[in-house]
């Protein structure tokens, strides 16, 4: 009988064995701390192997007859002598979008050292000059964006050595899908290392939501808030990036030339800021993160942005977020925000950074609807009378993995009802949605849940038509678009279960009559009763008899 072939894994596969299998080789650290170290070596393995692919382009068009000679100027071909040269040119890397990476710092040499070929420096020491080299060769990497803590002593060499020879087995080299369609190195990498973020904050649980965003939350913020190309894109509290990558998704998916999105961001957390540039750098995204990681209250990056979409997902009711050093702020046009609840405090700083016609979307938790503590509600009741709230929406509770309060989504609008192009003919009015009762549980989860694609769609393409791109009903249960009038009634609460009522029974064609029903219930119960009485008879006499 002939040997039994083995089978291929598939690559969603791959990525759950590299993640066990790194997993295993944490030892002592925690989950925060070894996440860089496993990350920081993607991110050198994906440079090294995009700037591999590219290498064979050029090679490919340095052939006689190739299509770079006329851009280099030679003539039919180039000299065998100036190829090499002409291969380690920089500006043919970074002009493309790919990091040059020289060839001290490639992946190839730290994997020597990990198989023990060099005896000298120390593998730590040589991925640290790695990272060092490269951020030193591409002006888009600020100095101290790459990890440079391998050398620490913090992982000891046996075991750097063995998580570099397993991700070794990363191969990201240009690949055709099964439609025919090219997938780039890029495009791998960036799937694995978003894989190796959600398993890093599922591990470090309350503490990994400070970078982490549900990808179903991402898609439904952006299918709604629908990023164009030209537009300028802002995340106040950005995490890793994940909005960003997901916007920029959107718009090529749309038509759109993702290189003509500007994008900032700024992130507080220094390790947080760090795993943004390279998830970014990996997904090809030039970004503004500002010039250091800072807080956005006390230390905007970004002072003189007006964005024209805002999203974000800033920590939930968080307390120490330095209110009452800010007093009377320029931001606070609505009122002052609560010292001990920031979440009125982030979404008047989204609002502040509205060019004309701007929007946001924003995750906070479900009290941001109804708090009336610290003012809340008088700055909730503000910015509804200024007509800048546009849409609510509940979510699913277990969405995410860092915290079980339930959150909603805000979506505003600069100019609704005037001069936005986004919300047409909606002055006055709020669309709310109920979202609560969708979702699932994530594949392999008992307690994680994530929205559906069809739930997704359901929910955005509603949005879309009350919006005025397409005709728009209300559906009870689900959704409702409310007059300024009503909400003023209900004191400006703006939790959509209190709006949308619930959902129509559906009729069914062979249910009973109402009155013949009640006829039958009826006759059952008197029945119920007859019977009782005899019971009660019964038990009676056994106790006589006792």
């Amino acid at each position: 009988m002939p040997p039994r072939k083995k089978k291929e894994a598939k690559p969603e596969d791959m990525k759950s064995i590299l993640w066990k299998s790194a997993d295993k080789l944490r030892g002592s650290l925690d989950a925060a701390e070894y996440k860089h170290f496993v990350l920081g070596l993607v991110f050198l393995k994906y440079v090294s192997a995009a700037m591999e692919e590219k290498r064979a382009q050029l090679e490919e068009g340095l052939r006689p007859g190739g299509w770079l000679l006329a851009d280099l100027g030679f003539d039919g071909e180039a000299p065998a002598g100036a190829i090499p040269q002409i291969l380690e040119d920089r500006e043919l890397y970074t002009g493309a979008g790919i990091f040059y990476v020289p060839p001290t710092a490639r992946w190839e040499v730290v994997l020597e050292r990990a198989k023990g070929t060099l005896d000298d420096p120390t593998l730590g020491k040589v991925i640290d000059t790695a990272m060092e080299t490269i951020e030193k060769f591409n002006t888009s990497l600020k100095k101290g964006t790459l990890p440079q803590q391998y050398n620490s002593g913090r992982v000891d060499e046996t075991t750097l050595a063995g998580l570099v020879k397993l991700l070794d087995r990363l191969t990201f080299q240009a690949q055709v899908s099964e439609d025919g369609q090219r997938v780039g190195a890029r495009d791998l990498m960036g799937e694995v290392y978003e894989y190796f973020l959600a398993q890093f904050a599922l591990q470090e649980g309350r503490k990994g939501g400070e970078y982490f965003t549900p990808p179903s939350v991402v898609k439904l913020l952006v299918e709604m808030l629908e990023p164009a190309e030209s537009e300028r894109v802002f995340d106040p509290a950005c995490g890793s990036g994940g909005m960003f990558v997901q916007a920029e998704k959107f718009v090529e998916t749309h038509g759109g030339d993702r290189v003509n999105v500007a994008v900032y961001g700024q992130e507080r957390n220094l390790t947080t800021w760090r795993l943004a540039h390279m998830n970014l750098a990996i997904h090809g995204i030039e970004v503004d993160l500002g010039e250091e990681p800072a807080d956005s209250f006390r230390n905007d990056q970004h002072g003189d942005l007006k964005a024209d979409v805002v999203l974000a997902n800033p920590p939930f009711n968080i307390s120490d977020w330095g209110g009452e050093l800010l007093g009377l702020d320029d931001r606070w046009v609505y009122g002052t925000p609560p010292v001990g609840n920031a979440n009125f405090a982030w979404i008047q700083h989204m609002v502040s950074k509205f060019a004309p016609g701007g929007r946001a979307g924003i995750v906070l938790a479900n009290g941001s609807m109804s708090s009336k503590s610290g003012g809340e509600g008088d700055i909730r009741r503000a910015m509804v009378e200024d007509d800048v709230v546009a849409c609510m929406v509940a979510l699913p509770g277990q969405l995410f993995r860092s915290t079980q309060i339930p959150a909603c989504l805000w979506f505003l609008a600069e100019g609704k009802g005037r001069h936005s192009k986004w919300v047409r003919g909606r002055k006055g009015e709020v669309l709310f949605i109920d979202a609560s009762k969708m979702s699932e549980l994530e594949e392999g989860s008992r307690t994680v849940k994530k929205l559906l694609a069809a739930e997704i769609e359901k929910v955005a393409g509603t949005f879309r038509a009350w919006r005025g791109a397409g005709t728009y009903e209300d559906v009870p249960g689900f959704c409702r678009s409310v007059p300024l009038a009503e909400l003023r009634e209900h004191e400006f609460v703006l939790t959509p279960g209190r709006y949308v009522g619930t959902a129509e029974a559906e009729e069914d064609p062979d249910a009973e009559p109402v009155e013949e029903r009640v006829a039958r219930l009826a006759k059952e119960l008197f029945g119920l009763f007859e019977e009782s009485g005899r019971l009660d008879a019964a038990v009676r006499g056994q106790l006589g008899r006792l």
